[in-house]
């Protein structure tokens, strides 16, 4: 594959914003480090799984926490301790020199706004490859949320590097959901932001478990977004369109909550139709990512399904905890990635995650 231009960034950008469903992150942070590996004169090399030798050495970083700001009393905790500038970095460098090798490159834990850029950067800025794949095919809100977890594979070791430069090693976890479990908390006690590196894999190893030309599908969906936006036309059907999806509500935001627990953005979202969908009202449950959605207190779509809010007036995709009330709002959904329509694949991330005491059922 050619080296990604600018533009195929930012057209993967706003597409990891689309498929990652409310969560993922702020594209501004994924923008930023982008920009500054490009201001450091370096490249984006996206390779194909098939290319890949087997004996390569894989990485998976990311960035996990909430995604909703420190009131004023929580950022008090934090009082004289000093940051450090990238600690996805530094988290790279130390695990390499832990395990006494080097990195051949890195693949997203998920599709979204900062969080896919989370992981190229340190790929990038050591002149490693970016794995056009990614284990989750959208934005999820565990570790558990895998096929790494479907398959098995262990997470650990995990290394871990607040923003404050503290450096956590983890070995012998269990599983995954363990993983989550020690990950989740000593995030907690870090601003609510910790970088994190986890299923440092042979190729061999991963080769058949991670979801293939992901970061491509992205890129088509992000350029096929900004082509219609451009064209003055009308960029949520075109996503639904580039994605196999359905445009399915319209309405404006009448009230919307987000609050921190447990580490995770939590949140509901109450709209009231408009247009064709007048005289009705939807609601998205948020857990980092939108989980469900009910029209008229009628399940309509839930997990795995992706559940994309857009902004009407700018069409832009909009992530978590970005909504606000009066804006007007498109939902469109797109497919479920298919790993997560097996039976255990529904078990961990389906409708009884979300709460909802029923078996998964698509809209599309």
């Amino acid at each position: 594959m050619p080296v990604l231009t600018r533009q195929n960034l930012e057209d993967m950008l706003y597409g990891a914003v689309i498929m990652g469903a409310g969560g993922g992150g702020d594209i501004q942070e994924g923008r930023d480090l982008i920009d500054t590996a490009l201001a450091a004169g370096k490249v984006f090399d996206l390779i194909s799984v098939d290319d890949v030798p087997d004996d390569a050495l894989i990485c998976t970083p990311y960035l996990i926490g909430a995604i909703t700001p420190l009131s004023d009393e929580e950022e008090k905790l934090y009082n004289g301790l000093p940051m450090v500038a990238d600690p996805m970095l530094q988290a790279y460098a130390e695990f390499q020199d832990h395990l006494g090798q080097e990195f051949y490159g890195t693949t997203p834990c998920e599709l979204g706004g900062s969080n896919t850029a989370a992981a190229f950067f340190p790929a990038v800025m050591n002149g490693h490859r970016i794995i056009d794949a990614d284990p989750a095919g959208r934005a999820v809100p565990e570790i558990t949320h895998s096929t790494y977890y479907l398959a098995g594979l262990p997470a650990a070791p995990i290394y871990a590097v607040s923003p404050f430069g503290e450096s956590y090693l983890i070995n012998n976890v269990k599983d995954d959901q363990r993983a989550e479990t020690v990950v989740r908390a000593i995030c907690q006690v870090s601003r609510n932001t910790l970088a994190a590196i986890d299923h440092a894999l042979p190729m061999s190893v991963l080769r058949d478990v991670l979801i293939p030309g992901t970061v491509t599908q992205a890129m088509k969906l992000g350029e096929a977004w900004r082509i219609e936006c451009a064209a003055g036309g009308d960029g949520p059907a075109a996503v639904a369109k580039e994605g196999n999806g359905a445009v399915v509500f319209k309405g404006k935001v009448a009230h919307v909550h987000y609050e921190t627990k447990d580490g995770f953005t939590i949140g509901t979202i109450e709209i009231s139709g408009s247009d064709d969908f007048d005289r009705k009202t939807m609601r998205v449950s948020v857990k980092n990512e939108n989980l469900v959605c009910w029209i008229n207190d009628a399940v309509f779509a839930t997990i795995p399904d992706l559940i994309c809010l857009f902004d009407l007036d700018t069409g832009a995709p909009i992530a978590n905890p970005d909504c606000y009330k009066g804006q007007n709002i498109c939902i469109v959904i797109l497919p479920a990635p298919a790993p997560f329509l097996t039976a255990e694949g529904l078990a961990s991330f389906g409708p009884r995650y979300a709460g909802i005491d029923a078996d998964f059922a698509t809209p599309l």
